[in-house]
């Protein structure tokens, strides 16, 4: 498989990515766990009064909703243009395309785990404490990397062609935001609509995430199957999209 084959070069690469995301700040990566604190106070005093719950449960109910959504969000925005933005590498040097969009992945992956790490504390701190559930974490966020991976082919391979997409894409990711479990429970979704709603393989994840991390419940078999048939679904397609309009890569670029 060519991710076997160039696994020094992917390692590379997303090592060179993490570098130039952090380098030249002053604070660093301490702006990935900053970022979703604030975001987190920002939607703790909009929404505290409108849903009813503890008041540490509800701030670690949003954080963890938010550094969930993170990852995809900055995961699919930083791949969106991958290619163009190394042309160079495409034009003059024979390699597997998928390689600069998974080491921008795996990139987004390695600070997303970074920030679930710094939350273990906080869990502890305000009184959720920790569960062996927490070993399921690592399962449901190899899941999640599948679909953002798979997502992100899709965007990359599109982008090449059609420049506006960030912009739409950008307008999509505030929708997203909302049409999610980010800042609100499953409870205030109709009935009516709520297996449209679950559809929405990112709901299932996120209501995983908060299962095993704040409730300390085990993950529903069948939550876990259908997300993880999403995510291989999601990367065939990814994949398929990707080749296709890959033949014309270093004509448009």
């Amino acid at each position: 498989m060519w991710f076997v084959e160039y696994r020094e070069l992917i390692k590379i690469l997303t090592i060179s990515d993490l570098k130039v995301k952090y380098q030249s700040s002053v604070l660093g990566f301490a702006w990935s766990m900053l970022n979703p604190l604030l975001m987190m106070l920002i939607l703790y005093l909009v929404f505290s009064n409108v849903f009813r719950a503890t008041e540490d449960q509800f701030a670690l109910y949003l954080l963890i909703g938010v550094i969930s959504w993170r990852f995809f969000a900055n995961g699919t925005t930083s791949a969106i243009n991958v290619i163009v933005k190394n042309s160079s590498l495409v034009t003059k040097i024979f390699i597997p395309r998928e390689v600069l969009v998974l080491s921008t992945i795996l990139s987004a992956l390695i600070s997303s785990l970074l920030e679930f790490l710094v939350l273990i504390p906080l869990l502890i701190l305000l009184g959720a404490g920790l569960s062996p559930y927490i070993l399921f974490f690592l399962i449901i966020h190899g899941i999640y990397f599948l679909i953002v991976y798979g997502i992100s082919l899709i965007l990359a391979a599109l982008y090449v062609y059609y420049r506006d997409l960030d912009q739409i894409w950008n307008v999509v990711m505030q929708m997203g935001f909302f049409l999610s479990p980010v800042v609100y429970p499953l409870s205030t979704v109709p009935t009516k609509y709520i297996d449209y709603y679950m559809l929405n393989p990112i709901t299932g994840i996120i209501q995983m995430y908060r299962n095993v991390l704040l409730y300390h419940q085990l993950p529903q078999a069948g939550d876990i199957a259908f997300a993880l048939a999403a995510g291989f679904s999601i990367v065939i397609i990814g994949s398929y999209v990707f080749k296709r309009f890959e033949r014309g890569f270093a004509e448009e670029i």
